[in-house]
């Protein structure tokens, strides 16, 4: 029998990530219907361990972000347990919990595991940041990007670096995400 290889996290201080998080049940819309407290959870996690969020979208059942790390730091894995940990306390306790994971005393708000991609390059960077201002639209949620509150979309609309009826395009162009 061979060895299992061993899964390693590439750990660049300071880089800039692309990551997806689920919900563990994927027809939920607790993202969308309990923004109030995942925004508290960003905050009070980017209290203790800032980072910036180059973009990010909140879709139903899960989220898409781009984030780059302080010079010195590359726990990114810190931060996104916080963040859903921070999230599911907040949560009234009524979902449905595994065996499996009521011994490790996880609530079953979360899938356990997430995507993770170190951006490369500045056009590596820019697919990411289209991919992910475009999900809202890939996923039937709107037919227009801006149409979608949840997205750092406006924040780029704003500071002149996305026009208001900017659409994203073909996605299948954008070659970014999970693929």
């Amino acid at each position: 029998m061979q060895p299992m290889t061993a899964y390693r996290r590439d750990r660049t201080p300071g880089a800039t990530w692309f990551f997806t998080l689920n919900l563990a049940d994927r027809s939920q819309r607790l993202l969308v219907e309990r923004v109030d407290l995942l925004r508290a959870s960003f905050r009070h996690v980017m209290l203790r361990h800032p980072w910036h969020i180059d973009a990010i979208v909140i879709l139903p059942d899960h989220l898409h972000a781009l984030c780059t790390l302080p010079a010195n730091d590359a726990n990114f894995s810190l931060r996104w347990r916080l963040i859903k940990t921070g999230f599911s306390r907040a949560l009234p306790r009524d979902e449905r919990i595994s065996p499996s994971r009521q011994s490790k005393g996880e609530r079953g708000v979360w899938q356990r595991r997430y995507w993770e991609h170190r951006i490369r390059d500045e056009d590596d960077f820019r697919r990411h940041v289209d991919y992910i201002h475009h999900n809202p639209r890939k996923h039937g949620h709107v037919q227009c990007v801006a149409d979608w509150p949840w997205s750092s979309f406006h924040r780029y609309v704003q500071a002149g670096l996305l026009p208001a009826d900017w659409a994203g395009g073909d996605i299948s162009l954008l070659q970014a995400g999970e693929s």
